[in-house]
């Protein structure tokens, strides 16, 4: 009895595992659903899809969509765009979306742009309600010297023919920053531009800054201008501060070299007064050899002192108040 129930149990699961595989690889309530929208696809292509791993539900439903958007889905093309990593229910919603925004957007761009890395659904939704983008804010200097910082919004509309190759927001907001920056430097006084910064948009807009872009720039309204540092005059001051580190510098290498030719001159004049004291030490020698040799006599000795006791006098009438020092 025992043996006969195990049978029976495990003759119920297999059947029901064969039903569930029957019903996994023949998908007749998917096939019955295609039916009855009046989408054309066969048990047969069904089962083919399970083969080549291609979602049968992701097709059918897409075709179901796209048929009742009055659209002509290919089944082959569907499942390619899916085996190459495609996203085909974005693919088709967009396609919808575009059909009833009269877009002209066709399967094969609508492909594209997908396996382009772009969510070409969302591209659709910006043509129809176009974005607004912040712009960071920019710093620009104007002629007089006076930073302005300005922030700006920038309303674009996806260009889709441009999505797929094109550049992004990034390049959108570099290239309105640019022009911003380009703008208030072309102004004579930061005034003007505080008095009329709808004059930034004006110069911005004219630039073309969506070409080559996955966009269609709308407008560029400035939101919000300051003031920022007065940078001429901080340039100005840091200049002067470098000049006056260069004339201290070089006052100072004049001095230390002043100081040095001092420095010389002082050991210059002491190797002379030595060199003098030298000689007037060899004086009494010479005289006395003079003595013992008969050239000098004491009559021209006393004349010489005399000599030398005027020449004194005359000094010292010559600079009275001069300390006088006694003679080496």
């Amino acid at each position: 009895m025992d043996t006969n129930m195990f049978v029976l149990a495990v003759s119920v699961a297999g059947g029901l595992i064969l039903v569930w595989m029957i019903l996994y690889f023949i998908p007749i309530g998917l096939w019955f659903q295609a039916l009855v929208s009046d989408v054309k696809i066969s048990l047969l292509q069904l089962i083919l899809m399970r083969w080549r791993k291609v979602p049968p539900t992701i097709i059918v439903r897409a075709m179901i969509e796209g048929k009742k958007a009055g659209l002509e889905l290919y089944r082959d093309l569907l499942e390619a765009h899916y085996l190459a990593g495609g996203h085909v229910d974005q693919v088709v919603h967009a396609l919808v979306s575009a059909s009833k925004a009269n877009i002209d957007l066709t399967f094969q761009i609508a492909t594209a742009v997908d396996l382009a890395g772009r969510d070409v659904f969302e591209a659709v939704q910006m043509s129809v309600n176009p974005k607004v983008i912040n712009t960071p804010p920019v710093s620009a200097v104007a002629k007089d010297g006076i930073q302005l910082i300005a922030k700006a919004r920038v309303t674009v509309r996806a260009n889709i023919r441009q999505l797929v190759g094109g550049a992004g927001e990034e390049t959108i907001l570099a290239r309105v920053g640019e022009g911003i920056v380009s703008s208030i430097g072309s102004a004579a006084s930061h005034k003007e531009v505080l008095e009329n910064p709808d004059s930034i948009s004006k110069v911005v807009l004219r630039k073309g800054l969506d070409s080559g872009t996955a966009f269609e720039i709308l407008s560029i309204d400035i939101a919000d201008v300051d003031i920022g540092k007065n940078i001429g005059a901080q340039l100005q001051t840091d200049q002067a501060e470098a000049d006056l580190k260069i004339a201290q510098a070089k006052a100072e290498e004049r001095r230390a070299m002043a100081v040095a030719t001092e420095h010389e001159m002082k050991a210059l004049a002491q190797e002379m007064r030595a060199r003098v004291i030298e000689a007037e030490a060899e004086v009494p020698k010479a005289m006395a050899e003079a003595f013992r040799s008969g050239n000098l006599g004491v009559m021209d000795y006393y004349r010489m002192k005399n000599i030398e006791a005027d020449t004194t006098m005359r000094e010292a009438i010559a600079h009275p108040m001069e300390k006088k020092t006694p003679r080496q």
